[in-house]
């Protein structure tokens, strides 16, 4: 296992991957496992996963996305969603800790009333909370990617109605990124880019 530095070194967009390899189930419901733990606002976890590794709907998925090589050579494609609706689950989430004594009843109360009095009827914070939090667990999840020894890809250069209609997804259901996943083409690696230093996008105050 590598030091999280390390890990932050390795982890690298891959543009090309291996053919033919699959990646287990199990070893993806491991990770996500993990990425279960991302942060995210007031614990409502907005975040939903559709893996893809069935090579008819990845097809489908590389056809919404403009054709993308990497689609096709990676062993599945996640389509990463933030739901604009999981404040509606606050009450689910937080009856755990009414019932184990952990949360007394009035704070219970209040911590839903906060909620619904910041999410209800305001779309553009659903939105944005939708996308903010499922970019925190798609982070975390590629991390997590790279210490189990697979290579990923963040992508938003796809077309988000065509992909919803392709998984038949509902209008509360915002398509952030896709995710390719996969063991990277060592043979096509390319130099890193240009990484700005420290003092050129961090002000001290």
């Amino acid at each position: 296992m590598s030091t999280f530095s390390e890990l932050v070194q390795s982890r690298r967009s891959a543009n090309n991957f291996l053919e033919g390899v699959t990646i287990p189930q199990s070893e993806l419901e491991e990770m996500f496992s993990l990425a279960r733990l991302a942060p995210s606002a007031y614990n409502l976890q907005h975040t939903h996963y559709k893996v893809i590794s069935d090579n008819t709907v990845k097809e489908a998925i590389r056809n919404d996305a403009y054709g993308q090589y990497k689609i096709h050579t990676a062993s599945a494609v996640i389509v990463v969603l933030g739901d604009k609706n999981a404040y509606l689950q606050a009450p689910e989430i937080y009856s755990g800790l009414k019932l184990l004594g952990a949360m007394s009843e009035d704070a219970y109360e209040q911590t839903i009333q906060s909620i619904n009095d910041a999410y209800t009827g305001n779309d553009a914070f659903q939105r944005d909370e939708a996308i903010r939090n499922a970019s925190l667990s798609a982070m975390q999840f590629m991390l997590i990617a790279k210490d189990k020894g697979w290579d990923t890809c963040p992508m938003i250069g796809f077309n988000p109605e065509a992909v919803k209609a392709t998984l038949g997804l509902g209008d509360h259901m915002v398509p952030v990124m896709l995710i390719t996943i996969g063991k990277d083409n060592q043979h096509k690696i390319r130099p890193r880019g240009y990484r700005k230093p420290v003092n050129e996008f961090v002000e001290f105050i």
